[in-house]
């Protein structure tokens, strides 16, 4: 595991841009594992500034998202469907049909979760997979558990996740489930970048960095991955 450490989260968010910007241009059909939340708006809209300026296309990438709440309407102002078009699928070229998210509203969880797996095995496996992190350690909304989690799967949320996230819901009642990425899927990838910012972060990293592999801390598992990069700002490094 990498880690570097940035003066401001708009530089990091071009770092983090420029290392997409080289798979984008490298592999015009790469398929990105993209992320939700406040972490990775920064990114999405440099990526935005490179793609209106010409230097980039979505015109052949995949894309899958790594979550989505269960029981919210797809259209709703918080679903992760609506934040994607809002803050990246709206604005470049990307096919609707190359942009998957499971369905939080599938009749059957399991079922959509195993579809959605076989759908990245499918494309070739995730090329650079985006994470950020939550307070309690979490990855997607692979919450402190027992055990790893393999697959893609549907989660009862924490109630430290639920009262992280409230603050974004204020008509619909903030869901208590969600479907992920599991750990296993998510390992998958054949890289890994992570943004963190924020000092309510750097406990999460240092558990991350220098803490030991627990499922306890989900983002611990990173350590064991061949490629796994942390791009930071100082805040969430303050504990490094």
């Amino acid at each position: 595991m990498e880690y570097r450490v940035f003066s401001s989260a708009d530089k990091l968010a071009v770092c983090c841009a420029d290392i997409f910007t080289g798979i984008l241009k490298s592999k015009k059909n790469c398929v990105l594992g993209l992320a939700t939340g406040a972490s990775p708006v920064k990114t999405y809209q440099e990526l935005i500034r490179r793609y209106e300026a010409g230097r980039i296309s979505f015109a052949d990438v995949t894309t899958f998202n790594l979550d989505e709440y269960c029981d919210l309407p797809r259209n709703d102002k918080n679903s992760y469907y609506t934040f994607m078009h809002k803050n990246l699928f709206n604005h470049v070229d990307i096919k609707e049909e190359n942009a998957h998210l499971m369905d939080g509203n599938a009749a059957d969880a399991e079922k959509e979760a195993a579809a959605f797996d076989a759908m990245i095995e499918q494309a070739g496996g995730i090329d650079i997979q985006l994470l950020g992190v939550g307070r309690n350690g979490h990855i997607g909304f692979n919450e402190p558990a027992d055990a790893f989690s393999d697959g893609s799967f549907k989660v009862k949320l924490n109630e430290s996740t639920i009262e992280a996230n409230s603050i974004y819901f204020d008509e619909n009642p903030m869901p208590r489930y969600a479907l992920t990425m599991g750990i296993g899927t998510i390992m998958k990838a054949k890289k890994i970048v992570l943004i963190a910012t924020g000092e309510k972060k750097a406990q999460a990293i240092r558990e991350a960095v220098k803490g030991k592999v627990t499922p306890r801390c989900p983002v611990s598992v990173l350590q064991d991955h061949p490629d796994a990069l942390l791009l930071l700002d100082e805040a969430a490094a303050s504990l490094l």
